[in-house]
This record gives structure tokens, C-alpha cells and sequence, in this order.
């Protein structure tokens, strides 16, 4: 009878769980709703042109038609985000640790860090260009990296500050290594800094390869499509391919949420949620 009870209140806690879920959701949900419906009726109702703003009805109508061009060229651009988004979130994490370490040197390197990432990414976009081949994924996946590396570093070595006075004293009691304090201690406390910024960078690796690819790429990349297209007027196709670029960056956006759930399962914030 007790495991009854108790199988009964989890499961009754589960499902009080998703409830508060869907009612975080639910606001977003509604605005998303009216927002392409009043897109939809006022387009309509004025005529407007659709080189000035196509239906959104035209845009999910192409979206489909031209799902076996548009797809593939999204794949092609995702997985440029994806290895800059890689490489720019692993070096920001690297250049934390040390900062985070060697105070002298974090106070070397960080105004570096933060001119670099001043300058607007559209200037960044031909150099890489011509570093590497012009039509590569490396270019692209470099501009997604600049854009990653700051965020990640600076919400990381945050993170790594953030750890409790007592927390550290308390370890050193115990005698416990450097070492030893920054693995339990401080990387614990930096992980929810940590994902927060991932967040950010997830989205702006997919910016940052589109934004590349504008200034050339690869015929089948997603970014050169919208730019092509936008170019010969064709523009529902353009905000097809958008669409497309948009969704693939919720998707990478949700891959970061779903592993900070898992890794951070130990968080009161995650077990409330």
C-alpha cells in the first residue's frame, strides 16, 4: 500500500512538474500565436508587397516545396555552427581556467579578449575568408568561434569566482589540494554560469556561420541561398531559408538545455523545474 502512495505521489509530482512547464511556455506560446496571425491578416488586409514582407502562409507553403533544397543547405550551415560553436565555446572555457588561475595573466589577456570581441563581426568575416579557403566551413566555423569565445569566458570565470569563502576554507581544513578545491569546489559552482552562456553561444554560432557565408561560402550553404535568393527577388524562398536557419538554432538552443538538465540534475533550481 505504501509503494502505492508513494509511486502515486511521485507520479502526481511529475505531473505538477510538466503543468508548471507548460505554463511557463504558455505566455510565449500565445504572443507567437497573435504575432504571425497579425502578420498574416495585416499583409492581407494592405496588400503588401511580398518583397516588402511576404505571408507567413507563403513562407511555411515554400518551406515545404523547397524542403530538398533548403534542408540540405541548413545541414550544411548547421555543422559549421556546430564546430564553432565547439571550438569558440572550448577555448572560452580554456582561456577561464587560466584567467580564473593566474590572476596576472587574466589581467593580460582579458582587455584583449574584450577589443576582439568589440569589433563587429561582419569585419572578421572576409579576413577569415582570406585565411582559409574562401568556400570552406573553416572560415565559418572561425566566425562562429569569435562570436562564442567571449560569452563563454566571461560567464565561466564568473562561475569560477562565484565559489563561497567558506566553501574554500572548509576544503583547506581538510587539507584539500588546489587541485582538489577547484574540481569540487569551483567547476560546481561555475556549471550554471557555465550552460547560461552556452545558451547565448548556441545561438550565435548559427548567426555567426550564416553572416559568413554572406561574404562567400559554398553553393549549398544556407547562408549563400538566402543571399542568392534575396539577390534574383526571390524573396519568400530567402525567408523560407531564414526559417530554416531559425529552427536549426532553436534546435542546437534545446540540445544546451536538455544536457544543462542532465548534468545539473544535483541543482535545487533543476529539481524545482
Amino acid at each position: 500500500m505504501s509503494a502505492i502512495t508513494v509511486s502515486g505521489g511521485r507520479g502526481s509530482a511529475h505531473g505538477v512538474r510538466v503543468l508548471r512547464k507548460l505554463g511557463e511556455w504558455l505566455p510565449a506560446l500565445v504572443v507567437f500565436v497573435l504575432v504571425v496571425g497579425l502578420w498574416e491578416g495585416l499583409t492581407r488586409a494592405l496588400d503588401v508587397q511580398q518583397f516588402l514582407l511576404p505571408k507567413p502562409s507563403a513562407i511555411v507553403s515554400t518551406f515545404w516545396t523547397q524542403r530538398h533544397s533548403l534542408w540540405p543547405a541548413g545541414w550544411y550551415t548547421f555543422k559549421e555552427a556546430l564546430g564553432g560553436f565547439a571550438i569558440g565555446s572550448g577555448l572560452g572555457i580554456v582561456a577561464a581556467t587560466v584567467v580564473g588561475r593566474f590572476r596576472t595573466v587574466g589581467k593580460a589577456l582579458m582587455p584583449v579578449f574584450v577589443t576582439a570581441n568589440a569589433v563587429p563581426i561582419i569585419a572578421f568575416a572576409p579576413i577569415f575568408g582570406a585565411w582559409f579557403n574562401p568556400i570552406s566551413a573553416q572560415s565559418k566555423m572561425a566566425v562562429a568561434a569569435v562570436l562564442c569565445f567571449l560569452p563563454v569566458t566571461v560567464n565561466t570565470l564568473r562561475g569560477l569566482q562565484s565559489a563561497k569563502p567558506e566553501q574554500i576554507e572548509l576544503m583547506r581544513s581538510y587539507a584539500a589540494s588546489e587541485l582538489q578545491i577547484w574540481w569540487r569546489v569551483r567547476v560546481p559552482t561555475a556549471l550554471p554560469f557555465l550552460f547560461t552562456a552556452l545558451k547565448v553561444a548556441s545561438v550565435l554560432a548559427m548567426i555567426g556561420a550564416i553572416v559568413g557565408e554572406y561574404f562567400g561560402g559554398a553553393l549549398n550553404a544556407l547562408g549563400v541561398l538566402i543571399n542568392t535568393d534575396a539577390g534574383v527577388f526571390q524573396f519568400v524562398r530567402a525567408w523560407a531559408g531564414i526559417l530554416v536557419a531559425s529552427l536549426l538554432g532553436l534546435a542546437l538552443y534545446g540540445a544546451v538545455v536538455a544536457t544543462e538538465r542532465i548534468v545539473l540534475r544535483w541543482s535545487p533550481e533543476a529539481r524545482g523545474s
